[in-house]
């Protein structure tokens, strides 16, 4: 009986394990994805800001 017991605890022992990993896994996903999106963000508004202020340099004819 008491075999029976353990093996219960057991089990549930490394579904709670289990449980656990897979959140990780799915917690650890979603801020990957997260962190690449503000990347490309990052990027592009770093890219669309320097070809703005190049062009108004250009427009007054001086270079900074």
């Amino acid at each position: 009986m008491k075999d029976n017991q353990d093996r219960a605890t057991e089990k549930n022992d490394a579904d709670v394990k289990d449980s656990r990993r897979d959140r990780l896994k799915l917690a650890l996903r979603e801020n990957l994805k997260r962190r690449k999106s503000q990347a490309r963000g990052r990027s592009e508004t770093s890219a669309s800001s320097e070809s703005a202020d190049a062009s108004l340099d250009t427009a007054s004819g001086e270079k900074p």
